[in-house]
């Protein structure tokens, strides 16, 4: 045999992506139903897939556009930032997805060796970016354990204790995998706490379209207060010379293939687009063009498209509260944005990917292990990838394995 050279340590230290290990799982299940992999169920916008059918022959889509993505999208984008998100002193680069986006900013931001700051349970994709570039101590933070919320107290201590300072500190608002939405008034604590250190704030804000009606369904006025905290709730978005936000088309507008995201950097700090600009240049030059412009269509449609179809998940996510009643009234968090709930498994199930393989191949029902996001000893699941009539009988597979569970074990 021949002599190899070796492979890079970067590459080899950072997790195996978790969504490969439940693909496999699911391609192993016959007839095996998904309430993991974060997506929704819509296609984008009609009218807006109806315009882009017409450019598949257009010269322009096979051609590679400007870095920083389609001017009209850009502007289009500018103005939106404006009106929804008050950000009025933002630049914008168009990236292939928000994880494109995250990794742009890792290796504009950060250097290898460099200390970053995130909360648990966290997104599992920003954890891996960090450890594939070489960014070795990450701190993760602890979420408080009734809301989830991140624990501004200790990042106050650790942004004060760490020498050198943490040079980035990040967040999903609402949550990924928790579903747990930040209060206006902690998301400016912690703005506020980065910037006295001197600390990079990035948030991504890939569910900002959080849908505002609550809705009595089978549970008392006690649980419906504690679980669907949706009246009242308005999504923040804060902007300073130390905060990068991300946004993303995908589960707003059911673009997920179609790899659409975007940055809001702040446009004062100098040379911060052009050093971004080197590392878009290196890795997609663009994102892909015909996505854009679908992503330039779907903006016509405005906010309340998105909430029309975000409504709609909020049968979905009741089903499966009551699903995973088995597993106590305290096990389970979340829910309050995004498209997730967070639950503990009991006690004596400590190995959570052992327990979603049970599920998927004894129940016929795939979630996601809560190890992957620093939360062994839970499982995520997602209340966006089903049609209410599907979400029924995914919902009756979870409650019947977490039942058997509970009351029997892992027995196959």
């Amino acid at each position: 045999m021949g002599s190899y050279g070796k492979l890079a340590g970067r590459a080899l230290e950072t997790d195996t992506p978790v969504m490969v290990k439940i693909q496999e799982l699911l391609r192993g299940v016959k007839h095996a139903m998904s309430l993991a992999q974060g997506v929704v169920y819509w296609q984008p916008p009609r009218h807006a897939m109806e315009k882009v059918k017409d450019l598949v022959v257009d010269p322009s889509v096979s051609r590679y556009g400007a870095d920083e993505g389609l001017p009209e999208l850009r502007d289009a984008l500018t103005k939106k930032l404006h009106k929804e998100n008050k950000l009025y002193k933002s630049s914008v680069m168009v990236t292939a997805g928000a994880n494109q986006a995250f990794v742009n900013l890792v290796l504009t931001l950060c250097d290898a060796g460099d200390s970053v700051v995130m909360f648990a349970p966290y997104y599992f994709n920003a954890y891996m970016s960090f450890q594939m570039t070489g960014i070795t101590n990450i701190l993760v933070g602890p979420g408080d354990p009734k809301t989830l919320y991140p624990d501004a107290d200790w990042l106050e201590r650790i942004l004060s204790e760490t020498k050198p300072v943490p040079k980035l500190v990040t967040v999903v608002n609402p949550g990924n995998p928790s579903g747990t939405y930040i209060p206006e008034h902690l998301l400016r604590r912690i703005s506020d706490l980065c910037k006295a250190a001197g600390s990079w704030l990035v948030v991504d804000n890939t569910y900002e379209y959080v849908q505002e009606t609550s809705i009595l369904g089978t549970f008392n006025i006690h649980y419906i207060i504690m679980y669907f905290m949706y009246d009242g709730l308005k999504h923040s978005c804060f902007e300073d010379n130390h905060i990068v936000n991300i946004f993303s088309f995908s589960k707003a507008y059911g673009m997920m293939g179609w790899r659409v995201g975007y940055i809001a950097y702040p446009s004062e700090v100098e040379g911060l687009g052009a050093q971004l600009l080197k590392v878009q240049d290196n890795i997609p030059i663009c994102a892909c063009i015909i996505s854009q412009r679908l992503a330039l269509y779907s903006l016509e449609t405005g906010p309340e498209w998105v909430t029309e179809q975000v409504k709609d998940l909020v049968r979905n996510r009741e089903l499966l509260v009551d699903a995973l009643s088995p597993l106590g009234h305290n096990a389970v968090k979340g829910g309050e944005g995004a498209i997730y709930l967070w639950a503990k498994l009991p006690d004596k199930f400590p190995d959570d990917f052992e327990v979603v393989n049970w599920l998927a191949n004894k129940h016929g029902i795939v979630v996601i292990p809560g190890s992957a996001s620093g939360g062994p000893g839970y499982i995520r699941i997602s209340f966006g990838g089903l049609k209410e009539e599907d979400c029924k009988i995914a919902a009756e597979r979870l409650r019947k394995g977490l039942e058997e569970l509970v009351k029997d074990g892992l027995v196959w």
